[in-house]
C-alpha cells in the first residue's frame, strides 16, 4: 500500500494498481473507487499507515497519543466537566501523586489539549476547545460496553 495525492490534492491509499488504474481508499470515508493512473502521483515521505490515521479527526489522534491509562483519561474528562480547575484543588481532590499530576498537565499544555489560566488568582487549568471536541466526539460514540 502506498500514499497517492488526486489533481485537486486529496490524499487516498493505493489497495491495488494495474498499468492503467488503480484501485484508491478515502481515509476519512473508506470509500473505494478506480482512478486512472495519470491523475494520481505518488506521496513520498508519508506512509500508508500516517494516511489511514487521517481518517480520524486531529483532535482525536492528539488526545489518543497523549492518554496512557484511565486515570489520564479522567485528569481530560474532569477539567473538561469541571474546569478549570487550580494545581491545589487538583491535587486536594484527586488520588494522583503530584508529579504524576504535574507531568500529565504539562503533557496535555504541550499537546494543546489544555491550557494554563488563573484559577481564583492561582495558577490553574482548563480544556481546549480541541480537547472538548475529541472527548465529546468519543462520547458519542458510547455502546454502553466496558
Amino acid at each position: 500500500m502506498k500514499t497517492v495525492r488526486d489533481d485537486d490534492g486529496n490524499r487516498y491509499l493505493v489497495l491495488k494498481q494495474s498499468g492503467d488504474a488503480s484501485l484508491i481508499r478515502d481515509p476519512e470515508t473508506g470509500n473505494e473507487c478506480y482512478v486512472k493512473n495519470d491523475r494520481l502521483e505518488t506521496v513520498t515521505g508519508q506512509s500508508a499507515l500516517e494516511t489511514a490515521a487521517q481518517g480520524v479527526s486531529q483532535p482525536i489522534r492528539t488526545l489518543l497519543r497523549s492518554v496512557h491509562d484511565d486515570p489520564s483519561l479522567g485528569l481530560l474528562i474532569e477539567l473538561a466537566d469541571s474546569g478549570p480547575l487550580g494545581v491545589r484543588q487538583l491535587l486536594e481532590t484527586y488520588d494522583m501523586c503530584e508529579s504524576d499530576i504535574h507531568g500529565r498537565l504539562a503533557e496535555y499544555t504541550a499537546t494543546g489539549l489544555i491550557e494554563e489560566t488563573d484559577v481564583g488568582g492561582e495558577r490553574g487549568y482548563r480544556a481546549t476547545d480541541e480537547c472538548q471536541r475529541a472527548l465529546a466526539t468519543l462520547r458519542s460514540n458510547v455502546d454502553g460496553d466496558d
